[in-house]
């Protein structure tokens, strides 16, 4: 059986551990190492798409990756409760044209018995930005 470090129910340290890891993933913009962290019937809501299952979330980030070019994110722990936590981040990327953005939203967490993630919930704003202003760098 996959299981996916640390298990809920969460405490204060394991949460921050779930976040920082999740940060890690994304950073590394590889869609096969952060698809692992999702059960198989995952469920998403990403701004206004909605994707179903972990070979969709694969797909979905190879393609996101191929727009939002030198992402770089940073994921804040907002609250948690036994299998479940909530993060604000913010996340920079250029497009093909060299527009920068900033981009700042809210997720909703939910995990199996196995750290796994059921659902991820989030919404997300993006904010123009000159480059000079970034903050990830």
């Amino acid at each position: 059986m996959e299981q996916k470090l640390p298990l809920p129910p969460f405490n204060m340290e394991t949460a921050l551990q779930k976040v920082q890891l999740a940060e890690d993933a994304w950073n590394s913009k590889d869609p096969e190492r952060i698809a692992l962290a999702y059960t198989i019937d995952t469920e998403w809501r990403n701004r206004t798409e909605f994707i179903n299952g972990r070979e969709a979330v694969k797909e979905f980030l190879k393609h996101k990756w191929e727009k939002e070019l030198d992402y770089k994110l940073k994921k804040e722990l907002w609250c948690f409760s036994e299998n479940r936590i909530a993060v604000r981040f913010e996340y920079e990327y250029h497009n093909a044209e060299g527009q920068w953005f900033r981009a700042y939203g809210n997720e909703n967490w939910e995990f199996d018995e196995n750290g796994l993630m059921r659902k991820r919930f989030a919404s997300i704003n993006d904010l123009a930005i000159e480059e000079n202003d970034r903050k990830f760098k």
